[in-house]
């Protein structure tokens, strides 16, 4: 079953209902780590998050990169911290790379199916 997002909830996910499609990895130091969205529905709202002692970069369909360094230049990744999760809007097929400068940092992703049951 396919659980639905159904409302325009904050990014804080208070008052999501318990979603069906919960996936995790614990991050191995500095190794791009992929998850692929499921083909289950067209479109989600993806909520990601991590421990708040991890350094997490993630990027869509690019293999995700750590800070670009003293300056600030374009980028292929956002920093995903524990404080906030961010929650994204992806396709089926999409790959979501993830990419840690912390040794064994875990990361959690949940899906809410978009335009299903609503």
């Amino acid at each position: 079953m396919i659980t639905p997002y159904i409302a325009q909830q904050t990014v804080t996910d208070f008052g999501l209902r318990f979603p069906n499609l919960k996936y995790s990895a614990k991050l191995a130091i500095t190794t791009d780590t992929t998850f692929t969205v499921p083909g289950a529905a067209s479109k989600y709202k993806a909520i990601l998050k991590t421990v708040a002692a991890g350094e997490v970069w993630v990027a869509l369909n690019v293999a995700a990169a750590a800070t670009a360094g003293t300056t600030f230049a374009a980028s292929t990744s956002e920093m995903l911290t524990g404080a906030f999760p961010l929650c994204r809007e992806v396709s089926a097929g999409d790959e979501i790379h993830f990419l840690s400068s912390t040794a064994t940092t875990d990361v959690s992703i949940v899906l809410y199916a978009v335009g299903t049951n609503n």
